[in-house]
Order: C-alpha cells, then structure tokens, then sequence
C-alpha cells in the first residue's frame, strides 16, 4: 500500500513529508486510511528524544479514520467502520485483564519502540525501514497499521477528523478527572498548565460537579479560555504565586490538584498548594530520569500523589462516553481544536511550541 508520511529523521529536526509504503495487516491488525490526527506534545518530547524511539519514525498517535482492512482474527472492527485509534496494549497481562490497559507492563514497548515486538515495521521508503507503529499506529500518515486493541469504533455518522485527540491527550486530561480523581461534587481542585490536557480537565472537573476550578498557566489566553470551560479562578503564574494564592482562596488547600507541566518545581507547588488528605495526580511526561522533591513532613499528613497514564481509561469504554458528553453539550472540546491540512504539519508544531496560538491542532489528511 502507497502513503504519505510525515516523517522524523534527526534528533529536534522537522517533520519530512515522503512517499512511504504500508504493508498489508497481519494478524490482528488493521489498516486504517486516516482522515486526521491529533499533534500531541508526546509527539514533540520524541522528536527531541526525551523518549528513546528510534528515528527515522512516522509518529503520531491521536489518529481517527476509517477501517481499510483486517488482518486474520480480528472481529470487533471491518472494513467501512469509522475508528479512534488509541495507545496500545497487551490485552492479556494482569492488569489488562483487570481494565487498567493504561498501566500494562508491555505499554513502553509497544508504544515508544517503533517496531512490533518481533522487531519488525510496517513502513518502509525506498526500500528502506522506517521505525513506525508509534503507540501502535503511527498515524502521521495517510494510511495507518493499528492493532484490534486500540481501534475504537465510532457511530457511522460520528464528526471522525474531530475524534483523533480523543485517543490521547484529551482522554488522558479529562480521564485523569473523572476515572482516577474523582472529585466529589461540592469539592475543590487546582490545574497547573492548562493546554490540551488541563483544558480537558477542566471540562471534566466541571462535569463532576467541582464546586471551585483553579486553573493556573503563564498563557492569559489559555486561561481566559478556561474561565470559558469552567473554571471558576484563574492564577497567571507570571505574575502570582500560584501555591499561596490556592491556599488562600480555598481556606487552606485545594481537594485536589493537578500537574500537565511535567516541571519538577510546578509538581512541588500542586502538591503543595493541597490541604491534609488532598491528592495530586502527575501526567505530564518528563525527559526520562526526571526527578523531584518533596517535603516528607508535609505528605505525612495524608497528602497522596499519584501517577496517571491516559487517563487510567479504557478506551472502548471511556472514548464513546466523552463522544456521548460532548453530543450532550457537556464537554466541548471542539473548542480546544484547529484544523491544518497535512501538508502544514510544521506550521501546526510552531503554533503549538512557540506561539501557543493552537492549543489541540488537528491534521487533515
């Protein structure tokens, strides 16, 4: 199969467009010709090698599309359904059996090393093998080899070159929310970086009923979009002292915080800034060996901290119900979203890196 790539081929390089071929699908698999797909900033901290995919690679991992083929086995999709395509998983360990795919021994592997676990890849150019199946997809390209597992299939007449960020970034924000927080209705939390993800979050925060949204970020656009979304407070770092002002207009700390920096010093400051028996979650994703410090004395008093991969979500599960929200009116996330044509791909990262004018850009295949 003939396709089009974007393709990553030196360390912080820019993406190169070129003619690459698809192989068929094996078993298990799916070819899926690719409408859209989400740019997440995973996709970026590869390109610069925080994560040691090999390059050349085909990245992309927030694609929507629809079903070309299936490989022999595969029986939940066919060909003609519309599909999100999600991270990949095992299926089979323990914790895959007991719904928690996000924390699957085998996700580092089967996500971030650009080849199936028999050390192959489905994409070659000129001959040559390109490193591929980036979180099991690598959709950064006009047609995409996925796995059964992380193809979600969608209602027929479902928007499908919106739904790609769903896969990843805006699942992991709103998943973190309302699958692994949990707020209570009536209780308080605090969103340290509000791109895509804490956006996200802050949709969800407000569906569950958060009675304060504290959204904090040095972007005055980003927070004024999310006073918009839902949050009651907004905190410009560059200007404010994030931790003593939460402490201050909760009476004495959030319920709940959030940290989407992956900035050790933020992290302290969203743990901090949560009274005795408040929880954080962590989800940004740092530069491997990230470490961070805490003050021992002050979790003693039941502060909990918490690491949450996608959401802690089971996309067949947790997809269709954000699709169902965002129907109903409840989480608009449309409005996160700035279409490019896949030829603009780099235009697409500047306005995500440097400008910050595309929170959630989407590519039109």
């Amino acid at each position: 199969m003939d396709a089009y790539a974007a393709i990553i081929e030196r360390q912080g390089g820019e993406f190169v467009l070129d003619n690459v071929s698809i192989e068929d699908p094996r078993d298990g698999e799916v070819l899926v010709k690719v409408a859209a797909a989400g740019m997440c900033h995973t996709d970026l901290t590869v390109r610069d090698q925080y994560y040691p995919t090999p390059l050349p690679a085909v990245l992309g991992h927030e694609g929507s599309g629809v079903v070309e083929k299936v490989g022999r086995g595969v029986t939940t999709v066919k060909p003609g359904d519309k599909v999100v395509l999600s991270f990949s998983y095992c299926g089979t360990c323990p914790s895959c059996l007991k719904g928690h795919q996000a924390y699957c021994p085998s996700l580092f592997p089967l996500n971030f090393m650009g080849r199936r676990l028999d050390g192959s890849t489905p994409i070659t150019r000129k001959g040559e093998e390109v490193n591929a199946c980036f979180f099991g997809q690598s959709s950064f390209a006009t047609y995409s080899i996925a796995s059964e597992n992380n193809c979600v299939k969608v209602a027929d007449d479902a928007p499908i070159e919106l739904l790609g960020p769903l896969g990843c970034g805006i699942q992991t924000g709103a998943g973190t929310i309302l699958n692994a927080l949990c707020p209570e209705p009536g209780s308080s939390i605090a969103i340290f970086g509000v791109g895509s993800v804490g956006l996200s979050a802050v949709m969800a925060a407000k569906a569950s009923g958060c009675l304060k949204i504290i959204a904090v970020d040095r972007n005055p656009g980003r927070l004024e979009l999310a006073r918009e979304l839902g949050a009651t407070d907004v905190i410009d770092a560059n200007t404010v002292n994030a931790q003593e002002a939460i402490v201050a207009m909760t009476g004495g700390g959030a319920d709940y915080a959030m940290d989407t920096t992956a900035i050790p010093a933020v992290l302290r400051s969203a743990v901090d800034s949560t009274h005795n028996m408040g929880e954080t979650a962590v989800v940004g994703g740092a530069k491997l060996g990230t470490e961070f410090a805490l003050d021992m004395n002050n979790m003693l008093f039941g502060r909990k901290l918490r690491g949450v991969v996608e959401g802690s979500s089971t996309p067949q599960v947790f997809i269709p119900q954000l699709i169902a929200m965002q129907k109903a009116g409840l989480f608009p996330f449309e409005k996160l979203c700035t279409y490019y044509d896949f030829d603009q791909i780099n235009q697409a990262v500047e306005d995500t890196e440097k400008t910050g004018t595309a929170i959630k850009a989407i590519l039109k295949m």
